[in-house]
């Protein structure tokens, strides 16, 4: 794990995010509508690191426009974003916003925690 807990993310993320979550499909279905419910869209973001499977590139800007399919969701959260001529989903993990209200950059930020601590789905 490469952060140290929070008590006070663990708590927002206990009671409010994974409430009466008993197994990793309602875990991802927790993360899911917090995020949907949570996000204001649309955010730019800048991206801080590489993913494989992501063709953005570390300080690109990108414009996030929605959250993925709920489908889409169940391992990973994804937000979508304009690539090019087409819409794209990328991991929320790999950006952090640079233009966002509050309230999601405090659940980009739960997100972020989540995965640094290497909690999974």
């Amino acid at each position: 794990m490469s952060i140290e807990k929070d008590e006070s993310i663990e708590e927002r993320i206990t009671t409010e995010i994974l409430v009466d979550a008993n197994n990793a499909e309602e875990q991802a279905m927790g993360w899911f509508y917090y995020l949907q419910d949570t996000l204001v869209f649309p955010f730019k973001a800048k991206c801080f690191t590489k993913r494989n499977t992501s063709p953005i590139k570390v300080e690109q800007i990108v414009e996030a426009i929605g959250i993925a399919d709920e489908e889409d969701c169940t391992h990973e959260m994804f937000v979508e974003i304009y690539y090019e001529d087409d819409v794209l989903s990328i991991p929320l993990a790999q950006i952090e916003p640079i233009d966002a209200d509050e309230d999601t950059q405090l659940a980009v930020g739960d997100w972020h925690y989540w995965v640094e601590r290497d909690y999974e789905l």
